[in-house]
């Protein structure tokens, strides 16, 4: 098991090494969303939007990539502590995050992690891309978002604030599910 240091060093470092990996796979970390394919024009992300979930209210994304913007969301969260039953904005438990994440991006998913894993359609574990959802325990007991490169967002459990991880970090994914 690898553990990280505290300090602030090292957590600018394990930013600084998220923020080249997610770079390097296309991930757009900016306001705006990128798309690599020829698709329809941006549309606007709901008026809710706000300064409360990071994102600026002229955020666009391709209808494709709304489940890459609430990723997007779950990532401003970083740092914020873990609350059982919470769904943000100042704490979050793991499905509060998802849901709050998603409902920014205007996609309505149920509140828990255990019917959020019915939510959506079926991943194979080969077709995972940044924005789905990865299940944990069975049965379900906990959630994050997907980032891509072995990496997820999500808010496991007291103490521990809301963090990207690698999706090794916790036991064997039972379910992955495509939402948006």
């Amino acid at each position: 098991m690898t553990t990280f240091r505290t300090s602030s060093t090292a957590r600018r470092s394990l930013r600084g090494a998220t923020f080249a990996l997610l770079t390097g796979a296309g991930i757009a970390l900016s306001p705006v969303a990128a798309s690599a394919h020829a698709g329809p024009a941006p549309t606007a992300v709901p008026a809710q939007v706000s300064a409360a979930t990071a994102l600026p209210v002229a955020y666009t994304a391709a209808p494709r990539d709304t489940a890459l913007a609430a990723a997007h969301v779950a990532m401003a969260q970083q740092g914020k502590p873990y609350r059982w039953g919470g769904a943000g904005p100042d704490a979050f438990d793991c499905s509060g995050l998802v849901y709050s994440s998603f409902k920014a991006v205007g996609v309505t998913l149920p509140r828990t992690s255990r019917a959020q894993s019915t939510a959506g359609v079926p991943v194979a574990h080969r077709d995972l891309r940044a924005g789905d959802l990865l299940f944990f325990y069975s049965p379900v007991g906990h959630v994050g978002i997907y980032l891509g490169y072995g990496v997820m967002v999500h808010s496991s459990t007291y103490g521990t604030p809301v963090s990207i991880v690698p999706v090794s970090s916790m036991p064997g994914i039972t379910a992955a599910r495509r939402v948006a």
